[in-house]
């Protein structure tokens, strides 16, 4: 196995060498060219390539190496390839032999070098492919650092897709970028965090530790540590969204806030609502999913259950421990009560010896 990721402008240059018909080979001098083909130069100009299996000693001993990357004519790499034998140690055909032919036939042969060493290094182990990673990762980072991101440290940051950044971002160690995410200005990214699919408002803080999935989150937000934000979900300007804190397909208005274990699911929630501990939009009947309503200024207590379908109207409090299965008109406090009993000869069971 072979692989690189040339840069953009090496390409470039590869092409526009070959323009005028000649062909342009991308080569490459490294310290150890053990398992590559051998550039063999006479007079100082390329005149084939060797594979190392066919190559002499002397021949294995040059450090100018074929990166397996060229920009040819496609007429005369018909006439060439139909050329092509197998009289070699693997008994293979090999495309490198359109070099010979190329200088055979008088067919100038361009050559270029990769703008940084590793964009053509080549990958046969599992220990190469992490160290390409590596190398690819450093290269993303320090394109973020050119535009004014503030890593933590480079070393540590992932980008598997497009991460887009305004001015002064700043991401913590260990952080995963993942498909589309758009981090707008001042937006703070905790240690560990990963996104996918994600777009942040100008100064949200995300804390320590949030996977955020196809959601997008507003400007002066404040999520985690420890938030699971799924797809489907939008969150408002200044919301608030704490530890252990679950939101799936629902959008979150205005300065509400939901600090503490609770999770809120298939729901539409308005402005400054306030969601106590504990509390759970109860949106699964074991067959259909079911969607809760929370009109603005609500105020939910702790330990609270919403059986969707449910409508809590506009300034509406719920007391803690509460079990909703009807719809709350607005204002005034709704309750579920129940009578506190004490039975005072009761007696804890204990383990037999």
């Amino acid at each position: 196995m072979n692989a690189t990721f040339p840069a953009a402008a090496t390409l470039r240059e590869l092409v526009e060498a070959a323009a005028n018909g000649s062909v342009a080979l991308l080569t490459q001098v490294v310290d150890d060219p053990r398992g590559y083909g051998r550039i063999v130069r006479e007079g100082g100009k390329v005149a084939r390539i060797v594979e190392e299996k066919d190559a002499s000693a002397n021949e294995r001993a040059i450090q100018e190496i074929n990166t397996g990357i060229l920009a040819i004519p496609r007429a005369r790499l018909e006439e060439w390839l139909a050329r092509l034998g197998n009289a070699n140690a693997q008994g293979e055909y090999y495309l490198t032999d359109v070099i010979a032919a190329a200088v055979a036939d008088g067919v100038p042969i361009e050559v270029r070098h990769p703008t940084a060493a590793h964009e053509s290094l080549g990958v046969n182990s599992k220990a190469d492919l992490a160290n390409m990673e590596r190398h690819y990762q450093m290269s993303r980072a320090a394109k973020l650092l050119e535009q004014g991101v503030t890593l933590a440290d480079p070393a540590r940051i992932d980008v598997r897709g497009e991460l887009t950044c305004g001015r002064d971002v700043s991401i913590d160690v260990n952080c995963i970028f993942e498909g589309r995410v758009s981090l707008a200005d001042g937006a703070r990214i905790g240690a560990g965090c990963i996104l996918r699919d994600v777009v942040v408002g100008a100064r949200t803080q995300l804390n320590p530790y949030c996977v955020i999935e196809e959601a997008e989150i507003g400007a002066n937000a404040r999520i985690g540590p420890f938030a699971r934000i799924r797809p489907g979900t939008r969150l408002d300007d200044e919301v608030h969204v704490g530890n252990f804190v679950e939101v799936k397909a629902s959008t979150l208005g205005h300065g509400s806030k939901a600090n503490h274990l609770s999770y809120i699911g298939d729901s539409t929630v308005g402005r400054d609502v306030n969601v106590g501990a504990g509390t759970i939009t109860c949106n699964y009947d074991g067959a259909h999913k079911h969607r809760t309503v929370i009109e603005d200024d609500v105020h939910i207590g702790s330990d609270v259950q919403l059986i969707a379908p449910v409508t809590v109207g506009r300034g509406a409090t719920i007391a803690a421990g509460a079990t909703i299965v009807k719809d709350v008109p607005p204002g005034g406090l709704t309750l579920t009560e129940a009578k506190q009993v004490t039975r005072s000869n009761w007696e804890r069971p204990r383990k037999k010896k």
